[in-house]
């Protein structure tokens, strides 16, 4: 006989389990299909035309990713804190901007580094530079929004790791960055990115005779697949409705123009309008498609993806507030001096 006294899951667990980025993919199409019928089928077919031509970029970057999670590679990034300080710094800054670390993994591996005596302002340079570059983020970035940029944001990322880690090595002995470390830091990851314990030692080129290496190359494509696909594909559903629904005069005078205003409101709005660093670009396509200014697109990108909440709790998990500030003071610098870099010259 069955056992009848089985019930089905509570809403609110039901609730919880859910992913809420794909309700949302669901909900922009049925709220249009409600308020405005005729343009339903036109925005669905827009942001599918644009995740087909982005296809190409996704699969070469899910496939980076998974060979440096195969084949240990990330191990050299260890490198980078190891040295005399000012080598360290600049190693960091490179590191970290083309790492392929996601924002809970920096978790681990900064405190680690802290932890064997790694100074504050290569971890600095490290973790301003980490959330704003990484192998999918450049293909993706060029294939939306042109190689020049991606390769702009690449340096600006280098440059922005280069700001801090100088910054901090100046002001060590201040009270901001004096003591930095939280008691007893967090080390959790709540992010669904895909990121797991990473190989030990040196790396393993060959890594298909290894069912363990093996088996970590094909996680990392089933995780990272459906994670850049997911946030893609809600970006070009509202990359849609921001050119069909948000007038191009309003974002033009808002964000328009030249000086050095259109590119601090683009670092301002960045940090709460950033969902991630994959999703932000068809939302800076759009924005720039409606008069944004090429300089406060790149304060936009710059400040957002360090404020936006993945990358600032892996800072705000391990040091203290004050030097969670430095590292958001640093952070919207370097983006005003990217952005109107990127303006003189775009």
């Amino acid at each position: 006989m069955s056992d009848t006294t089985q019930t089905p899951p509570r809403l609110p667990d039901l609730w919880r389990r859910t992913d809420k980025v794909w309700l949302f993919i669901l909900a922009l199409p049925l709220a249009v299909a409600l308020f405005d019928t005729p343009q339903t089928f036109p925005t669905i077919e827009f942001a599918l035309g644009a995740l087909g031509h982005t296809a190409p970029f996704i699969f070469f970057a899910v496939l980076a990713v998974a060979l440096l999670k195969a084949t240990g590679a990330e191990n050299l990034l260890a490198r980078a804190f190891e040295g005399r300080e000012v080598r360290m710094i600049f190693l960091a800054a490179a590191a970290g901007g083309l790492s392929p670390f996601c924002s809970c993994e920096v978790i681990p591996f900064i405190a680690a580094m802290l932890a064997l005596g790694a100074p504050l302002s290569a971890v600095m340079a490290f973790w301003l530079s980490s959330p704003l570059m990484d192998p999918a983020m450049f293909l993706i970035t060029s294939g939306t929004l042109g190689w020049e940029f991606a390769l702009a944001k690449t340096v600006a990322a280098i440059g922005l790791g280069l700001l801090g880690g100088f910054g901090v090595r100046l002001f060590a002995n201040t009270p901001v960055f004096a003591d930095p470390l939280r008691t007893k830091p967090q080390t959790g990851c709540g992010s669904s990115c895909g990121c797991g314990k990473p190989f030990s030692g040196k790396p393993v080129w060959k890594f298909w005779p290894d069912p363990e290496r093996r088996a970590a190359f094909w996680t990392s494509i089933r995780e990272n697949g459906p994670f850049l696909f997911k946030w893609l594909l809600l970006a070009y559903l509202l990359e849609a409705l921001m050119l069909e629904y948000i007038p191009a005069e309003a974002i033009a005078q808002l964000l328009g123009g030249e000086g050095i205003r259109p590119i601090l409101l683009g670092a301002i709005v960045g940090a709460p309008a950033y969902l991630n660093g994959y999703a932000a670009v068809p939302l800076i396509d759009a924005l720039l498609q409606q008069g944004m200014a090429d300089g406060a697109a790149m304060s936009f990108a710059l400040a957002g993806g360090i404020s936006c909440v993945p990358a600032a709790v892996a800072v705000w998990a391990l040091v203290k507030p004050r030097v969670f500030a430095g590292y958001l003071g640093f952070a919207m610098l370097g983006a005003l001096l990217a952005g109107l870099s990127w303006g003189a010259i775009a």
